[in-house]
C-alpha cells in the first residue's frame, strides 16, 4: 500500500522524509539504500524516518545513502523543525535537539561539542588540537564529536583538495573505528569559512549542517574564528554560534520539494 513522503533539502542536501508516527514502517539499512538509490529508487542523500518519542516531541531517524544508521544531520533536523512547524524538541541517536521553525528557515540546538578522543572516537589517544597524522597534503587536523564524528582541516584553498579522492580514504582510515566526516575548510576573515565534506557513507555533498558546526566549533575553539560565523558551502551559506562549554546554535534555510506517495515493500 503506497504511503505519504517528503522529498526536502536544506542547501542541495537532500532527503526523503517518512512519517511513521501514526502508521509504524519498518525501514532495514538494504531498504534505505534502495529508497535512496538516484536511479532505481527516489534518491536522497539520507532518509529520514519520523517515529513516536517517550522523551521528546518526536524521534528522528537517520539512514545514510549507503544504508547506515547514523546519529544526527542537521540539515534534516532543520527540514522536520519545518515540517512540524513550531517550537519541538527532537530525539536522535546523538542526543535530544531544540529546534525553532521560522519561514523556509529553522534555527537548531545542538548539545555541546565534545573533544575527547574516546568519545570521537579515535582509535588511540592523541590531541584533538593538533593531530600528529596526515594523507598527503592533508596534516595535523583537528577532530570533534558533535553528535556525529567529525576531522577538520584548515587548508589555503579548500576548493583545491582533491576531496573525491581522499574523503574515502580517511573516511575509513582504521584511526576511525566509527569512520569520520571529512571536512576541509578555508578561513577568509574571523567571521566567514568557506567548506567543503566528505560525509560518511554518502560522499560529497552540497551542504552538511553537523559539518559546518564541527568546524565552527573547531575554528573557534582554535582561534581562528569568532562566533557566531558564517559556513559558506557549495550549497549555500549556515549561520554557527557557540561559546565555550555551552551549545552550538545553527540557523539556515529548509526547503520542501514536493509531497509523493510510495510503497516502501516494494524496495526489499
Amino acid at each position: 500500500m503506497a504511503a505519504p513522503f517528503h522529498k526536502m533539502h536544506g542547501l542541495g542536501n537532500d532527503f526523503v522524509v517518512i512519517d511513521a508516527r501514526s502508521e509504524p514502517v519498518e525501514m532495514t539499512g538494504p531498504r534505505a539504500r534502495a529508497i535512496a538509490d538516484r536511479r532505481t529508487g527516489i534518491g536522497c542523500d539520507q532518509l529520514i524516518l519520523l517515529e513516536p518519542s517517550d522523551t521528546a516531541d518526536i524521534r528522528m531517524r537517520i539512514f545514510n545513502a549507503d544504508g547506515s544508521e547514523v546519529e544526527a544531520c542537521g540539515n534534516a533536523t532543520r527540514c522536520v523543525a519545518t515540517l512540524l512547524g513550531k517550537p519541538a524538541q527532537i530525539e536522535t541517536m546523538g542526543g535530544i535537539l531544540e529546534t525553532r521553525p521560522q519561514d523556509n528557515s529553522a534555527t537548531v540546538l545542538l548539545n555541546p561539542p565534545a573533544f575527547d578522543w574516546e568519545l570521537i572516537p579515535l582509535a588511540m589517544p592523541m590531541d584533538i588540537m593538533d593531530m600528529p597524522v596526515g594523507w598527503e597534503e592533508l596534516e595535523r587536523p583537528m577532530s570533534v564529536n558533535v553528535g556525529n564524528p567529525h576531522v577538520i582541516f584548515f587548508v589555503p584553498d579548500t576548493d583545491a583538495v582533491d576531496l573525491e579522492r581522499l574523503g574515502p580514504i580517511i573516511e575509513t582510515d582504521p584511526l576511525f573505528p566509527e569512520k569520520i566526516n571529512v571536512n576541509v575548510a578555508t578561513i577568509v576573515d574571523p567571521q566567514n569559512i568557506r567548506l567543503r565534506v566528505w560525509e560518511r557513507g554518502v560522499g560529497l555533498t552540497l551542504a552538511c549542517g553537523t559539518g559546518a558546526c564541527a568546524t565552527a566549533v573547531a575554528a573557534i575553539r582554535s582561534g581562528r574564528a569568532t562566533s557566531p560565523v558564517t559556513i559558506h558551502l557549495p550549497g549555500g551559506n549556515l549561520r554557527i554560534g557557540w561559546q565555550e562549554g555551552g551549545p552550538i546554535e545553527m540557523e539556515g534555510p529548509a526547503t520542501h520539494v514536493f509531497t509523493g506517495k510510495a510503497d516502501w515493500s516494494a524496495f526489499g
